[in-house]
């Protein structure tokens, strides 16, 4: 139950112009989903805003520029009305959100625009970065601190956090998503995993003579 500005974190999987978000408590190994949604992060009146890169791809250079800088304000205001609203909600149930997991790639540096537009893996990878780092400007908007989490590797620091085996952190998403009901697909539980290592830094951080989980880590 919430208590007094009862703190969750907020877990998010990016796309290319939405986000599938998630908000938990998490008590020990007990988890609790307080909200799920999609959040739109582009805006639909500017042709090409869901794939920026894409459609900078077809343009001239001078022009490909103007368009990559308003989709980045426009998507950056979609996501921050998106992530406050959520925040508003929570709010109002008694829930403090100041802590995120965003899920990010693996990651590699990526060369100027122009560099970019001439190589069609870069312009997805490009994509891929823009996305999550609009929903990550959209919490620090929110006073929320941002943990950063590579994708490969979420199951297993999730299972460390909750002090579960592998094939038992499965079996607890799994059976979440059932109690649940759908949606309950791939990027709900990996923004539920998100959330929850998110939560655990926070809590690290916050209590510092604690000592961190790790992978051996049993209950």
């Amino acid at each position: 139950m919430a208590g007094p500005e009862q703190r969750i974190a907020l877990g998010f999987r990016a796309h290319s112009g939405w986000a599938a978000a998630v908000a938990l408590a998490a008590y020990g190994k007990n988890v609790l989903v307080l909200d799920r949604r999609r959040i739109e992060t582009a805006d639909p009146a500017i042709p090409g805003s869901s794939q920026p890169y894409h459609a900078a791809e077809r343009l001239d250079f001078k022009a490909a520029e103007p368009l990559i800088r308003i989709c980045r304000e426009t998507s950056g205001a979609f996501a921050t009305k998106a992530v406050h609203a959520l925040v508003a909600g929570l709010t109002r149930n008694g829930y403090r959100a100041d802590c995120a997991g965003v899920l990010f790639a693996s990651g590699r540096p990526l060369p100027d625009l122009a560099g970019i537009l001439r190589s069609h893996a870069l312009i997805h990878t490009a994509e891929g970065d823009f996305f999550r780092a609009v929903v990550v400007e959209a919490c620090e908007s929110a006073a929320i601190c941002v943990t950063r989490v590579k994708e490969r590797e979420v199951w297993e620091k999730a299972a460390a956090v909750a002090g579960l085996s592998a094939a038992e952190l499965r079996a607890l998403i799994g059976q979440l998503g059932r109690t649940l009901g759908p949606p309950w697909s791939a990027d709900e539980k990996l923004a539920c995993l998100a959330a929850w290592i998110a939560l655990q830094e926070r809590n690290f951080q916050n209590n510092p003579g604690e000592s961190r989980p790790n992978a051996s880590a049993r209950p």
